[in-house]
């Protein structure tokens, strides 16, 4: 980060455009620079300072780093356009039992016992693997966002409905952050324009009593409250 830009990094199929674009509208004198990163890289880059924030895939060695949770990935299969589970909406893990399935070295699930039979070889990547499964080596199981990431014609996917989720989250450095990175983690929590956690906290809720009382006051005030009658009232005629 410089004191005129942000940068935000994040991994393959990670989707920071909304983020992008509401930054760009608040702060146009500022640059929000955007860099792709690998996987098993991105933590290590926040920690580097390489980019100031990062847009990342739980579970990750997230040590020394701030992590609030995003939203959660569906989990599909990748196969070819002419497979059998291509003829179905979504599948369960069991339909993939007996299943040949690619696993490559920078899967990112980590779903222990996975369905399928893993094949021998694994590819370096997940793009590597995703021209194995067109070659009809295998079928693969990656985050809904990869799938769409390298879809082709001739490969479809699946939802697994029974598969683990990928989580995904935000990370940056543990402790007081800039005011840059203050404001785009703002932004990522929907804080609205003009508000700061450095304001004053919103008043308390009031219980029910309270909310009675002052609209009784603000009766009163208006002299829209009948007064109840008092003893002395009830002998007059």
């Amino acid at each position: 980060m410089t004191p005129l830009s942000l940068t935000l990094g994040y991994v393959p199929g990670g989707t920071p455009a909304k983020w992008a674009r509401i930054w760009a509208e608040r702060h146009p004198e500022v640059p929000l620079q955007l860099c792709a990163v690998a996987a098993a890289d991105v933590a290590a880059a926040v920690r580097a300072g390489t980019v100031d924030v990062a847009l990342l895939r739980l579970p990750a060695d997230t040590s020394g780093l701030a992590v609030i949770p995003l939203y959660e990935e569906t989990t599909v299969a990748v196969v070819p356009t002419d497979h059998i589970l291509s003829a179905v909406d979504e599948i369960t893990a069991a339909d993939l039992d007996g299943e040949p399935t690619l696993l490559p070295l920078d899967d990112v699930l980590a779903w222990a016992g996975a369905p399928g039979t893993p094949v021998d070889h694994r590819p370096e990547t997940t793009e590597d693997a995703i021209e194995l499964v067109a070659a009809g080596v295998g079928a693969l199981i990656v985050p809904q966002s990869l799938a769409r990431l390298y879809h082709r014609k001739d490969l479809t996917y699946r939802p697994i409905t029974d598969a683990p989720t990928c989580r995904v989250a935000l990370a940056f450095p543990e402790g007081p952050q800039p005011a840059l990175v203050e404001e785009f983690v703002g932004i990522v929590r929907g804080r609205k324009p003009g508000s700061s956690r450095g304001q004053a906290q919103a008043a308390p809720k009031r219980t029910a009593r309270e909310k009675t009382l002052a609209k009784q006051a603000a009766r009163a005030a208006a002299g829209k409250v009948a007064r109840k009658p008092g003893r002395a009232d009830r002998g007059r005629r």
